[in-house]
């Protein structure tokens, strides 16, 4: 109920009648926009210990404007602003003038936004995405009945109030049996955070080591949320090829043999946007680099839990890095669901300070999902349905690879990706990609024009195409049109 006590303000020592003051006042209201077409007023009774007036007061303004169509009296449910008002027709009413426009009448920092696909299908289409799980994978009648059965036990509304920054101490605890066993990674309790997706365990832990004009060292191409998350920090980014084993080592310790790096960030496995992987090689280099210059490590390890070909190379935060390397993954990818469950792993002290900066933004997780993936975590169906869908997954890729290969011949370069959910598919000189986009949107299917790709560097002329989230019919199909359009 809006607040009619300072809303309306009636004088007795006026010469008008306080009953038309009020009236007065609620025309004012309507026409301001505040009491919109249908909505009902408070009761005669009700206003009037609000005013703290008689009742009939009350009832003489509602009787007045009554009376001059501004309101309407509803048997049994009281009085309504009218749909039909006087002089404000309802084709020209619009609600009076919103005092929140387009422009804000101040100033304030802006994030850079990335540029929307510069054509959009009509109607139903298929879509290439940047490379996300298939949500029809997901086990979706697992996760509703593991939901329920947190929130039917008797200690879920201890559950539901409790909680620190760090998150919930049931899935940390599963986390460290799972890491271990998947990652090798050697960490107890105070070292695992649960955030909200892997982009906010980015955010906080750059946030802890980055001040203005700091120099931090990323890949050349590289993920463009961490790219824009770094310079909303004020730091300078240093960029470092990326080939196809990965980042240049030898070039991030010239930098660091010059000057002073802040902070370096890489995805070892399955590079973004490229997919390639760190190699053995470079790692072992990589790893006496930052033991030699204490180089603190973002490794956004964000898929970790996807490869085909191979046993995966352990990530660097399982080795001798001397402390320095903040671990980063999510749930997000591996469940297939709309739940943004990330993870950061790094000293305890790091943690602790992370977890103080987390709660001026979100004081805590999301116990409710937490709980439950902690139990689908020491029941097995996590890592049941992994293996399923890295079967299906594997399938797909080597699918599109064939169709790429056959179907579209020297137009696009390619590499097979031992893992992950993408293929970087590179298209020909000859084939502007802007253009390719637009025409397959005419043909029913939406690609990225790669800008995002190009973000702080040269144009690549390329996309990523996740092939995870299409069946095999929708892969062909997709093939398909892409053919047409190169032809």
């Amino acid at each position: 109920m809006l607040p009619f006590k300072t809303l309306i303000q009636t004088d007795k020592m006026l010469k008008l009648p306080v009953y038309q003051q009020i009236a007065n006042r609620l025309i004012g209201l309507i026409q301001e926009g505040l009491l919109k077409p249908g909505l009902f007023l408070p009761g005669s009774r009700v206003l009037a210990i609000q005013l703290e007036l008689h009742r009939k007061t009350v009832i003489a303004a509602y009787d007045e404007l009554v009376s001059q169509d501004w309101l309407v009296a509803v048997p049994r449910k009281g009085v309504m602003v009218a749909d039909n008002l006087p002089v404000i027709r309802p084709r020209t009413y619009q609600g009076g003038i919103s005092p929140y426009g387009e422009a804000a009448g101040f100033s304030f920092h802006q994030t850079p936004a990335l540029q929307a696909p510069v054509t959009k299908p009509a109607g139903a289409a298929l879509v290439i995405n940047d490379g996300f799980p298939d949500a029809r994978l997901a086990p979706l009648t697992d996760w509703v009945k593991e939901c329920r059965s947190v929130i039917e036990s008797p200690r879920y509304h201890k559950l539901l109030m409790y909680g620190g920054g760090t998150g919930l101490e049931a899935l940390r605890r599963q986390m460290l049996v799972y890491l271990s066993g998947t990652r090798g990674l050697n960490i107890s309790l105070p070292h695992i955070m649960i955030t909200r997706g892997a982009q906010m365990a980015i955010y906080l832990a750059a946030a802890l080591l980055i001040k203005k004009d700091d120099l931090v060292i990323v890949g050349s191409p590289n993920y463009i949320f961490a790219d824009l998350c770094f310079e909303q920090l004020g730091a300078r980014l240093l960029r470092v090829p990326v080939d196809e084993e990965g980042i240049d080592v030898d070039m991030i310790e010239q930098l660091c043999s010059k000057r002073k790096i802040k902070m370096l960030y890489l995805v070892t496995h399955h590079h973004h946007p490229t997919t390639v992987t760190l190699s053995a090689a470079r790692r072992m280099k990589l790893l006496a680099v930052i033991r030699k210059y204490k180089l603190p490590v973002i490794e956004d390890d964000y898929d970790y839990d996807f490869h085909y070909s191979s046993a995966p190379i352990l990530p660097l935060a399982s080795a001798d890095h001397g402390g320095n390397v903040i671990y980063i993954g999510s749930f997000t990818k591996s469940l297939g669901l709309s739940i943004r469950i990330g993870f950061m792993i790094a000293p305890s002290h790091f943690i602790d300070a992370a977890a103080n900066l987390r709660r001026l933004m979100d004081l805590r997780g999301d116990n409710l999902a937490e709980q439950a993936l902690a139990n689908l975590l020491q029941d097995g169906t996590i890592e049941r349905h992994l293996k399923k869908s890295n079967k299906i997954y594997k399938e797909r890729r080597d699918l599109l690879c064939h169709l790429l290969s056959t179907r579209l011949g020297n137009a696009v370069r390619f590499t097979v990706p031992s893992g992950g959910m993408a293929i970087w598919l590179r298209f020909s000189k000859k084939y502007p990609l802007k253009k390719v986009a637009a025409k397959a949107a005419t043909l029913g299917l939406q690609i990225s024009n790669g800008d995002q790709y190009s973000y702080g560097a040269a144009p690549q002329n390329a996309l990523r195409f996740g092939f995870a989230s299409l069946n095999n019919k929708e892969i062909a199909a997709a093939v398909s049109i892409l053919e047409k359009v190169l032809k």
